[in-house]
């Protein structure tokens, strides 16, 4: 009888733990995520990529698994958009589903969730709110601003026409832009030898370079590498740098500042920090580590991405020269050759504003940048798990051959109509869109077109002596964004 009642005992307890683990299975969520290439223990689907044209691999991976599938980043499983369709769906109809940055360990290791770029959470919600209402307040995509950016452009042109039509490097176009920057955070520009400006330029390049290496690449997908690699120390001890710089910036807009009004980025953000009030529980927002991780982040879109696309569009224009001539025509016809052209000149130079447009849709200055979802997600017929990384592969959206005539060509048409008027196009995606559309979209539009089309009005740009047309390479230089590779340029005033 006893060993009967220890065997009835023993065989209650495996039912018990039998039932338990069955009931633990189904509470469990079955997700159901796109279908895609088979991925190798530890390194995924790494051995297919291309990891400095990683929108290459996927754009040919939708050919076979559509235009929504699974690619697996070493062990993180994400969830690619190719397309315009696709891409729209993500990114606007679905935007709140969709509309938390992805981890980027290469830049998380400095900003640590901090700024607009590379946050999460109710800090990026406060924050980017508080950035976009500040800018606005400052002239964004307003007059106050208009007048600025005319001015800087006499200041550039200057600078371009102290060559006397000898060569020089593309790098003369980079330093226009920051100025507008520099001057909504911290009230002054600076002149373009100066050593404070010339090292702030040269950190954020350094930072651009070596976050966009394949050490950095191969360190956002395996942060362990970490402790073998130099760059991810390097990219941190530039930012350190850069941030000593920022804090004399902040203490002479703190010695200034007044206690009612404001006049840059900087002194409304210290009045927030003084007057904000933390509850219990509360994470407080406003301090001086969130300070220099937005300064950064304005500074990157203003410095980086505007400075690069007006390279990108000086280049095209010596490479296509009766493009050149047809913008330069319409400004000399419409506005003429003497005073600099106005915001409102973009409605009646519509191929003007076709050339910058073509620029920005041809540069394609970011592949992606990762999203994640923010809670588990009902997509379509899939069931996609909280903090599952998202590719909004833009590169695909700018490239897709069902919105574009010619993707792979530079071609102003694609912005006009039959009759030439500018042409919205909603596929237009290099400030991405929905939730992550970029903070300064309507500052960088107003400097594009101001710059692009001042410099046009008064330079034609050639190729330098000995350098054809077709020696000019178009083939991107990948680092953070997609540059143009090195080129010097002739600039030839025009009468």
């Amino acid at each position: 009888m006893a060993s009967e009642s220890v065997t009835l005992f023993l065989l209650c307890t495996v039912v018990m733990m039998v039932v338990k683990i069955l009931m633990s299975f189904t509470k469990r969520k079955i997700y159901n995520f796109p279908p895609g290439p088979t991925p190798l223990p530890f390194i995924g689907n790494l051995l297919t990529l291309d990891i400095n044209r990683q929108d290459f691999t996927l754009m040919e991976l939708a050919k076979k698994y559509g235009p929504i599938f699974t690619f697996h980043f070493g062990r993180t499983k994400a969830v690619v958009f190719v397309g315009y369709e696709a891409n729209k769906e993500a990114l606007t109809t679905a935007n709140y589903d969709f509309g938390d940055r992805g981890e980027v360990p290469i830049a998380d290791d400095f900003q640590k969730n901090h700024g607009v770029i590379f946050s999460n959470g109710e800090l990026w919600k406060v924050t980017r709110r508080f950035t976009l209402s500040i800018l606005r307040d400052l002239g964004m995509g307003k007059k106050p601003i208009e007048g600025r950016i005319i001015e800087e452009l006499q200041f550039l042109n200057a600078a371009i026409q102290s060559y006397n039509g000898k060569p020089f490097d593309k790098k003369v176009f980079y330093l226009a832009a920051p100025n507008i920057t520099f001057g909504m955070l911290f009230g002054r520009r600076f002149d373009y030898d100066n050593p404070t400006f010339q090292k702030m330029i040269k950190i954020v390049d350094d930072i651009v370079i070596n976050t966009g290496t394949p050490a950095a690449k191969y360190y956002n997908v395996f942060p362990i590498l970490k402790y073998f690699l130099k760059t991810p120390g390097f990219v941190v001890d530039r930012i350190n740098q850069l941030n000593e710089i920022l804090k004399v910036l902040f203490k002479e807009a703190k010695e200034v500042k007044c206690e009612d009004s404001f006049r840059t980025y900087t002194e409304a953000f210290m009045q927030r920090d003084e007057r904000e009030i933390v509850t219990d529980g509360k994470q407080k927002i406003f301090t001086e580590k969130n300070l220099l991780a937005s300064a950064f982040d304005v500074m990157l879109g203003g410095t980086e991405t505007t400075s690069t696309t007006i390279q990108w569009a000086i280049l095209l224009m010596m490479k296509y020269p009766h493009i050149q001539k047809r913008a330069q025509d319409e400004i000399e016809n419409v506005i003429g050759l003497e005073r600099p052209p106005r915001w409102d000149d973009q409605k009646v130079l519509p191929y003007c504003l076709a050339v910058v447009h073509e620029a920005q849709r041809f540069a394609n200055l970011f592949q992606y940048l990762p999203h994640s979802t923010p809670s588990d997600v009902h997509f379509k017929d899939y069931f996609i798990p909280k903090g599952t990384m998202i590719i909004p592969l833009f590169s695909s959206v700018l490239n897709d051959e069902t919105q574009w005539e010619t993707p792979k060509q530079y071609n102003p048409n694609h912005f006009l109509d039959a009759d030439g008027n500018f042409l919205k196009k909603d596929a237009f995606y290099p400030f991405s869109k929905g939730r992550r559309v970029c903070a300064g979209e309507s500052l960088a539009r107003m400097e594009l077109f101001l710059f692009i089309t001042g410099m046009l009005q008064k330079f034609t740009f050639t190729p330098p002596p000995g350098v054809s047309r077709d020696d000019l390479d178009l083939t991107p230089e990948v680092v953070f964004t997609m540059r143009t590779k090195s080129y010097n340029t002739c600039a030839t005033p025009r009468q």
